[in-house]
């Protein structure tokens, strides 16, 4: 191909990004983008490229040139956003295992639990299932509820705090009430299924991490979501909320108002 050649360089570096030879197209296509004007297909197979290498940064320019001369250009803009979001997505691996942890333990169903029937019940009519429930549950709204007294009040206390968690910790985190599933109607099988953890949807960290922002734990919890409520969560576009769709098609289930 002649070096001098834009187009030329462009087809010699399509046919090695479609062989594999990621390197070599990389090289080709940094070639032919130095040279103006680039074509527009020229630049989203490098920012592409750039994204499989978790170079967002230069990911983010290629599509920003072509956005400078066609504005409205949707692969463009929807490249350029998914760029954005990966390039703010990296985080400290620690960190990650210790949210990790605590979402387990947030997941942990209250019937683990030895608590007195009385509890026990105060619990299931308030629809608290798991550990999570109750961080974002506040003593007043457990001490609202009928016959839930001091005693319940303290062995809830103690049960959480066996666990390294208080009640009402992550109160501020509290969306308003969603309707509920009617579970009435579901097998044991189905109830289950429910009550698994997200982390058994194996979720991208993207979407996982708009999950952790949204104090979801369960799958039922999710299901009470509609695709809306998630594309409100920060990073969180099309592209993930069409994984979540997909992921809970494969178990035939769907988010509310699917």
């Amino acid at each position: 191909a002649d070096d001098a050649h834009a187009g030329a360089l462009f087809g010699l570096a399509l046919e090695n990004d479609r062989r594999g030879n990621d390197e070599v197209a990389l090289r080709l296509y940094q070639r032919a983008a130095g040279m103006f004007p680039s074509h527009v297909g020229l630049l989203l197979n490098l920012g592409v490229l750039y994204e499989d290498r978790e170079e967002y940064d230069k990911a983010q320019s290629c599509y920003q040139r072509i956005l400078e001369a066609h504005p409205a250009h949707p692969r463009a803009r929807l490249y350029y956003r998914d760029a954005s979001a990966s390039g703010d997505m990296f985080f400290d691996e620690e960190a990650q295992k210790r949210q990790d942890r605590l979402a387990q333990v947030l997941n942990i169903p209250v019937t683990d639990f030895e608590l007195s029937v009385r509890s026990r019940n105060c619990l299931q009519k308030m629809g608290i299932r798991t550990l999570g429930d109750l961080t974002r549950t506040s003593e007043q709204e457990l001490l609202a509820s009928k016959n839930f007294g001091e005693t319940s009040l303290i062995e809830i206390r103690d049960m959480l705090h066996s666990k390294g968690l208080q009640l009402g910790q992550f109160a501020h985190e509290k969306v308003t009430t969603e309707p509920s599933i009617d579970t009435s109607s579901l097998s044991p099988d189905e109830q289950a299924m429910l009550d698994r953890p997200i982390a058994d949807l194996n979720l991208s960290v993207r979407a996982r991490k708009c999950m952790v922002r949204l104090g979801l734990n369960t799958i039922g919890e999710l299901l009470r979501k509609t695709g809306d409520d998630l594309l409100e969560c920060k990073n969180f576009g099309v592209t993930s909320l069409n994984e979540v769709r997909e992921k809970l098609t494969t178990m035939n289930l769907k988010l509310r108002g699917d």
